[in-house]
C-alpha cells in the first residue's frame, strides 16, 4: 500500500492575490521561520503575552524590602551601579553575574534609592570603564549646565490614577488620525508640553472632527531636530515635554473624550549615540546591533535574528501598551526593515523584489511576532505599517501567510501629488491620478494621506506652500484675491477630498495641515540662532474670521463631517465612471454617493452627462461640494436642486450637471 504524500499547507494569502502562486515557497518559509522562532522562544508555552515580559524582570524596580537593579550586558567585565545614591561611588555598589548574560544587585532599603535621583551603571569591558544609562530606564533627564543625560528613579509614591475604563474594550473604526509632535504643537516660541497639549490642543483635535492622535517623537532622543527618529532610550517617554505622569495624562485625557492614541514607535533603527543609548552598551559593537550601519541615515540596525533581541523590542512594545495605555502603533522605516539594501533605489515593479536574498526574512519575523503580540495584549489595537514598497500579506492576518498589520500607509499618494504639481494643470494625468489613489493590495487596508510631515520640514514644501509660494505671506486675507491664490485654495480642498475618497480605509493629516499652515518646520539649531519660532503651529491664523485659513478649517471640518455621516470610510470598491484627460474630469460612485471632480483651470461644462447607473435612476442631490461659500467658494452648486437620473439614448442612466472649474462635488440618491 502506497503511503500518501504529506499535504502541503494552504494559505489564504494566495487565494487572495493569485499572482502570488508561484512564490508558494517563499510564503511558506515566512510561516515556517514564524513557527520556528515562536516555539524557539516560548518552548511548550503559547502565550506570547507572558514572554514580553523584559520590563518587568530588567531595569530599576521595587521589591518588598528595597530595591533591585537588573541588566542584561553579556560582554561585560564588571558593572557598578552609581548615582546620587551612593555620591556617585564606582566600587560601593557592584552587580553579580548571572546567567545568560545577565546582572543584577539588590539594595536593601525603601530609601537605598529614592524617586527621582539620577543613576548610571559604569561597565567593564577588557579594563576600559565607561558609563552608560541602564536600558530600561523610564526617565532621562538632562543636566541644563552640561547638558550631560542621566537616568532617573522614576517611581512615584502615588502610581497615576487611570479614569479611562474602556480602554482596551473598543474598537474604533474608521480611523481619522491628527499626527501630532507634542514639542511643536503650541504657539508660544518654545518647547510644548504634555499638559499643554492635553489641555489646549485636544479640543481642536476633537472639533476638527479627528478621533486618533498619533503621536511622533514620544521616545527618549537627546536631539531635538531628529523629529523624534533617533532613539536612545526605548523605555523612557521623551522628557523634553514634560514626566511619565504627564504623558498618562494627556492619554488619558484623550481616553475620556473618546480618542485613540497611537505612538509613532521606531524599531527600524537606533541612535549611534553610546553615553546615552544603545550602542556598545556592554562594551561589545554585536549585542543589539549587526555590524553595518544604515547608509542613509548613519544609525544602528537591531539584530532581528537575535533571541534576546527580540524579546527587548518585544517587551518594549507590551511596556508602552500595559504603562501607557496607547491604543497601538505606527511602525517607522518598516521598508528599511524588510530588505537588506533598505529599499534604497528598489523600484519594487517586481514581485521578484520582494522575494530573494535581498528580503530581511528575521525582520519580517518579527514584525509578525510584534503584531500577535499586540494584538493579544489589547485585541482592539492598531498597527500601522509606514512601508513604500508594498510587500505582500503586510495587512493581513498571519493565519493567511500575512504579516498581520491592520494598515499600511498609502505612501504613493503624497509623492503622486507632489509630482502631479510639478506639472502645469493642463497637463494633469486623470488617469494615472484614480490609478494611484485607488491601487492596492487585495483586502489590505490603508491609510490615505495627501502630505507626509516630512513634507513640512525646512527644504520642502507642503502642498498649499508649493501652490501659493510667495503669496502666502500676502494673500491670505478672504478679500484678496489672485491666479495663483485662488487656484492654491481650490486645489488644496479637492485634493484632500479626492485623498479622503479614494486612498485607504483611514485617513492621516499632520497638524495644522488641515487649515495650511504656513512656511516650514524648522527645529532650533545653531544656523537659526537656535529659534523656536519655525517650530511651532500658529493657531491664530485659522482661528482669524479674517483670514483664508479659516475656510481651509471649516472645509476640512465639513468634509469629515461628510465622510462620518455617509460612512466614506467604510465603503469599499470605488467604480470609476468617467475619465475625461483633455477637460480633467474624473466621475466615481464609491458606496451610495456620487463623485465628480473637474481639475481643469479654466473649463466649467454646463451639461455634462453624468453617468448614475451603479445607483440607478431617480432623484439625486448635492451633500457636499468644495464650492461652498462658507468654504470659500463661489456658491454654483446648490444643494437645494434635485437633479433627475433617467435611461437617455446613447448614453444610459444619468444626469446633466454644470461643474464649475476646480470643483469637486458629492452626489447622493434621495
Amino acid at each position: 500500500m502506497k503511503r500518501s504524500a504529506s499535504k502541503q499547507p494552504q494559505y489564504k494569502i494566495l487565494t487572495i492575490d493569485p499572482w502570488l502562486k508561484p512564490y508558494y515557497s517563499d510564503i511558506a518559509l515566512r510561516m515556517q521561520r514564524h513557527a520556528d522562532t515562536r516555539r524557539a522562544l516560548l518552548g511548550d508555552k503559547a502565550d506570547l503575552s507572558s514572554f514580553a515580559n523584559g520590563y518587568l524582570y530588567y531595569g530599576i524596580a521595587r521589591t518588598e524590602d528595597g530595591w533591585v537593579y537588573r541588566e542584561w550586558a553579556p560582554g561585560a567585565d564588571e558593572m557598578h551601579l552609581i548615582g546620587d545614591f551612593n555620591d556617585w561611588n564606582r566600587e560601593s555598589h557592584p552587580l553579580t553575574r548571572l546567567e545568560n548574560g545577565n546582572w543584577e544587585i539588590k539594595l536593601d532599603g525603601e530609601d537605598a534609592l529614592m524617586h527621582g535621583q539620577r543613576i548610571k551603571v559604569q561597565v567593564t569591558k577588557n579594563g576600559e570603564k565607561f558609563d552608560r544609562i541602564p536600558a530600561y530606564i523610564r526617565r532621562v533627564v538632562r543636566d541644563p549646565e552640561t547638558n550631560e543625560f542621566y537616568g532617573q528613579v522614576w517611581a512615584p509614591n502615588r502610581p497615576f490614577r487611570w479614569t479611562d475604563g474602556g480602554y482596551g474594550k473598543r474598537k474604533l473604526s474608521p480611523l481619522f488620525i491628527y499626527e501630532s509632535h507634542v514639542g511643536m504643537a503650541q504657539e508660544d516660541e518654545s518647547v510644548g508640553t504634555y499638559r499643554e497639549f492635553a489641555d489646549r490642543i485636544l479640543d481642536r483635535v476633537q472639533e476638527a472632527g479627528y478621533n486618533t492622535i498619533q503621536l511622533m517623537a514620544i521616545m527618549e532622543h537627546p536631539y531635538y531636530a531628529s523629529f523624534g527618529y533617533q532613539v536612545t532610550n526605548f523605555f523612557a517617554a521623551s522628557s523634553w515635554y514634560g514626566n511619565p505622569e504627564d504623558l498618562k495624562y494627556l492619554i488619558n485625557t484623550a481616553h475620556e473624550m473618546g480618542m485613540f492614541v497611537l505612538l509613532d514607535v521606531v524599531h527600524s533603527h537606533a541612535s549611534k549615540n553610546t553615553n546615552e543609548g544603545l550602542n556598545r552598551f556592554d562594551g561589545t559593537d554585536d549585542q543589539y546591533f549587526i555590524a553595518q550601519d544604515h547608509p542613509a541615515w548613519d544609525t544602528k540596525l537591531f539584530n532581528y535574528g537575535k533571541y534576546e533581541v527580540i524579546h527587548f523590542l518585544l517587551s518594549n512594545l507590551k511596556f508602552w501598551l500595559q504603562e501607557y495605555h496607547f491604543d497601538g502603533f505606527r511602525f517607522d522605516g518598516v521598508t528599511s526593515m524588510l530588505y537588506h539594501d533598505h529599499g534604497l533605489g528598489t523600484d519594487f515593479m517586481s514581485y521578484d523584489r520582494y522575494f530573494s536574498l535581498n528580503t530581511n526574512v528575521e525582520a519580517v519575523t518579527y514584525l509578525q511576532l510584534a503584531n500577535e503580540l499586540i494584538h493579544a495584549v489589547n485585541p482592539f489595537a492598531v498597527t500601522i505599517a509606514e512601508d513604500m514598497s508594498g510587500m505582500p500579506g503586510m495587512c493581513l492576518p498571519i493565519r493567511y501567510g500575512g504579516i498581520g498589520f491592520d494598515y499600511r500607509l498609502s505612501m504613493g499618494v503624497p509623492d503622486f501629488w507632489i509630482k502631479t504639481l510639478k506639472e502645469s494643470d493642463e497637463n494633469w494625468d486623470m488617469r494615472k491620478m484614480w490609478h494611484e489613489l485607488t491601487t492596492r493590495r487585495p483586502q489590505e487596508k490603508n491609510i490615505g494621506y495627501s502630505e507626509s510631515h516630512d513634507q513640512a520640514l525646512v527644504g520642502d514644501k507642503t502642498l498649499i506652500f508649493r501652490m501659493a509660494d510667495a503669496e502666502m505671506y500676502t494673500g491670505m486675507n478672504k478679500d484678496y484675491h489672485s491666479i495663483t491664490m485662488d487656484r492654491a485654495i481650490a486645489l488644496h480642498k479637492m485634493i484632500r477630498f479626492i485623498t479622503l475618497v479614494l486612498a485607504g480605509e483611514g485617513y492621516l493629516n499632520f497638524m495644522g495641515n488641515e487649515f495650511g499652515h504656513p512656511e516650514w518646520i524648522d527645529f532650533p539649531r545653531e544656523g537659526n540662532g537656535w529659534s523656536y519660532k519655525y517650530a511651532r503651529r500658529q493657531w491664530s491664523l485659522c482661528d482669524n474670521e479674517m483670514l483664508k485659513y479659516a475656510w481651509l478649517r471649516d472645509f476640512d471640518r465639513a468634509m469629515l463631517k461628510f465622510a462620518r455621516k455617509y460612512r466614506v470610510l467604510s465603503k469599499r470598491g470605488a467604480v470609476n465612471l468617467w475619465v475625461d484627460q483633455e477637460r480633467k474630469l474624473l466621475a466615481f460612485c464609491k458606496g451610495d454617493i456620487i463623485y465628480l471632480f473637474n481639475f481643469h483651470p479654466t473649463e466649467s461644462p454646463t451639461n455634462f452627462f453624468l453617468p448614475t447607473h451603479p445607483l440607478g435612476a431617480g432623484d439625486y442631490r448635492a451633500v457636499f461640494t468644495s464650492d461652498d461659500v462658507s468654504f470659500g467658494g463661489n456658491g454654483n452648486i446648490s444643494e437645494d436642486y434635485v437633479y433627475t437620473a433617467k435611461d437617455v439614448p446613447g448614453h444610459g442612466v444619468g444626469f446633466e450637471v454644470y461643474i464649475p472649474s476646480r470643483t469637486a462635488v458629492a452626489f447622493k440618491h434621495v
